[in-house]
């Protein structure tokens, strides 16, 4: 087993565990708990790990988890109003169309 990467929170290294499962990479999330000992314990000990289960998969996985965290942001126009929406939004803030 070895640890892959250290996630900024929680939710971070649970979507990343996540989607590595969904590709076949045995992962999982450790020091999920820790938060609450920052203080008594130094904060960059307190963050959550992504580990990988099987070492033979760990270079795939790390390609893998930097092709996520390098996801192109969309950019689109609304079909309905025209205006021009960024980000993961699949749904015009201004009119609430969906991404067409």
């Amino acid at each position: 087993m070895r640890r892959l990467a250290q996630a900024p929170n929680l939710a971070i290294a649970t979507l990343w565990a996540h989607a590595l499962r969904e590709d076949g990479i045995d992962a999982l999330v450790q020091r999920e708990f820790l938060a609450a000992a920052a203080g008594e314990l130094p904060p960059d000990q307190c963050l959550p790990e992504v580990w990988v289960a099987d070492d033979g998969q760990w270079e795939l996985a790390g390609r893998l988890l930097d092709a996520l965290r390098d996801r192109p942001q969309r950019r689109w126009h609304c079909q309905g109003c025209g205006e021009l929406v960024e980000g993961g939004f699949e749904q015009c803030w201004r009119c609430g169309a969906m991404m067409g």
